[in-house]
């Protein structure tokens, strides 16, 4: 490959046969002087001998065959001279024509190049020189690609300004980078190597197992053949690296993603190179580790494995389809094991009268003690158009509370509320106070799922918060008490020095309106505010036995005694 690539962009002249350039044009030389015998046996000897004796020569007309030999040897001369000015230039990079890209796997035939133009007839050596042959602007051969080959096309020159960005996009294409970087011996090398890929003097970059191969232009015409060899892996690493990645799903799609996680290349197979692990070689003449070539080389490589990971494991020993074709198989097995494990098996066989036999049964093991408090429930993440996370962490630990009580008390203390009284249970557990933009989204889904507003639910929750079921009841529900208590009450208002509350039902209510006690049915007064002349009745306070005591932490001005 090293012969063949290396003289893929040398073209002969036309004319010449292939070989070295040297080979080429002694060639050359010995057919213009073959050409030049053959023309001159040709000449009649009377115009020889004219031609010899001295004094001024008769002037007569050339014959057509001298003309012809004149022009071919013209010809040919003018072509050696071209052929050696060129043979080792290699074309300007914006001069050559994009080619369409092709896949890497897939096998490419190149396009083929016109001929050089032949000189114009008449004009001698001093004439104008014909156009240059057209040169390919890649030194490597994509057509021999295959399983464990792969030629990737050349990249353009990176944007002006990039020069401070990183070179690579992933983690692994920066650990490759890393691995560069210290391992290399010069800064220096490293800084122009690494303005080189910037600039895109690297060619095509040829991938197979242990090696990369690509030619970069540096100060001279002719570009360097730079090589980078990498250790491939051997086969009990390559077992370790199918299990590690059949174990989990994700591995396999994260690899077709174009994507390496960071457990599966820290599964305990060198996959990424450490400091020393890569190993350039470049036929300039710098001796350093690395050149500059090679560090272009190694920098564009890093491009390579940011697009394609299936790179860097081919540069380890393995192709993209055989590792895709032993993960099939790996995953298949699995799936098949995991099945078997799955049916049930056949249990064996007994007499009817040996299991139906009296035998002293040993005793039941005691219960595991109940845990002195619930576990919190795991965090879930957000999804785009899935439920909201903060809702099914409140859900899962109220359904965590609820089960700590019914393991150690043996009963569900909330199994016989209604829908709409768990709904109000729910938003009351809700932390904090205030309606934030969360509990506005929580409040509006329970009280969509219960048939009633958020406003009304807002006021369930205070009256929960108040009392409970029972706080709930007394804001919903208006009873008539029995005669007792209620009575008694409004005595004990008078004697505080507060007015004659009105009654109805089990309220009592503020003259002006503003301030109202409600008899709960279990024997507790439950206190009440609204704004003067409206009947916007909100719970507030503790309850109390006492209506008075009820009434203590509401704050009734002097004015409204």
């Amino acid at each position: 490959m090293a012969d063949e690539e290396s003289h893929q962009g040398v073209r002969p002249g036309p004319g010449a046969g292939g070989g070295r350039p040297g080979d080429v044009a002694r060639e050359a030389l010995r057919a213009a002087r073959r050409e030049a015998l053959r023309a001159e046996a040709a000449q009649p000897r009377r115009e020889r001998r004219a031609a010899a004796r001295p004094g001024p020569a008769a002037p007569r007309t050339p014959s057509a065959p001298r003309e012809e030999s004149r022009a071919a040897k013209a010809k040919a001369v003018q072509d050696i001279r071209h052929y050696l000015a060129t043979a080792f230039r290699m074309p300007a990079w914006e001069d050559t024509p994009e080619e369409p890209e092709q896949p890497a796997s897939t096998p490419s035939t190149p396009a083929p190049t016109e001929p050089a133009p032949a000189p114009e007839r008449g004009h001698g050596p001093a004439g104008p020189a014909p156009a240059a042959p057209h040169v390919p602007a890649t030194m490597a051969t994509p057509h021999r690609d295959g399983e464990l080959r792969r030629t990737f096309p050349a990249f353009a020159p990176r944007a002006a300004g990039a020069e401070d960005a990183p070179f690579a996009g992933t983690w692994w294409g920066n650990a490759w980078v890393e691995a560069l970087e210290r391992g290399a011996l010069d800064a220096g090398r490293l800084a122009r190597g690494r303005g080189y890929a910037d600039q895109g003097h690297v060619d095509a970059i040829t991938v197979t197992p242990g090696l990369l191969l690509a030619y970069v232009r540096g100060s001279r015409p002719r570009p360097y053949r730079v090589q980078m060899r990498v250790r491939t892996l051997e086969d009990e690493d390559w077992e370790r690296f199918l299990d590690a990645a059949a174990d989990r799903p994700g591995h396999i799609a994260a690899l077709l993603d174009k994507e390496l996680p960071h457990s599966l290349a820290d599964c305990g197979v060198p996959l990424l190179p450490g400091p020393g692990d890569l190993a350039p070689r470049c036929s300039c003449p710098d001796s350093g580790h690395p050149c500059k070539h090679a560090a272009a080389l190694c920098y564009q490589t890093a491009r390579l494995l940011d697009a394609d990971p299936f790179v860097l494991l081919l540069l380890r020993g393995r192709g993209e389809r055989e590792l895709l074709d032993a993960l099939s198989r790996r995953s298949a097995a699995r799936a098949a094991r995991a099945a078997r494990e799955r049916q049930p098996r056949t249990l064996p066989g007994i007499r009817a009268t040996e299991a139906l036999a009296e035998r002293e049964r040993p005793p039941l093991p005691p219960p595991l003690p109940v845990p002195p408090h619930p576990e919190q429930p795991p965090v879930y993440p957000s999804a785009p158009g899935g439920p909201d996370p903060f809702a099914l962490d409140q859900l899962a630990t109220d359904a965590a509370a609820r089960a700590h009580a019914l393991l150690g008390t043996g009963r569900d203390p909330v199994g016989g509320l209604t829908l709409w009284q768990d709904a109000v249970r729910l938003a009351a557990a809700r932390p904090g106070s205030g309606l934030t933009a969360a509990t506005r989204t929580l409040y509006a889904t329970l009280a969509d799922a219960t048939g009633r507003t958020p406003a009304e639910l807002a006021r369930a929750v205070a009256a929960w918060r108040q009392g409970g079921p029972a706080g709930l009841d007394v804001l919903e529900e208006p009873w008539d008490p029995p005669a007792g208590r209620f009575d008694r009450a409004r005595p004990l208002l008078l004697a505080a020095d507060l007015p004659a509350f009105r009654p109805w039902r089990n309220r009592l209510t503020h003259p002006r309106g503003h301030v109202q006690l409600r008899l709960g049915r279990d024997g507790l007064w439950y206190a009440y505010e609204s704004e003067p002349g409206q009947d916007d009745w909100w719970p507030r306070g503790t309850p109390d036995l006492d209506p008075v005591g009820a009434l203590t932490g509401l704050g009734i001005p002097e004015d409204c005694r």
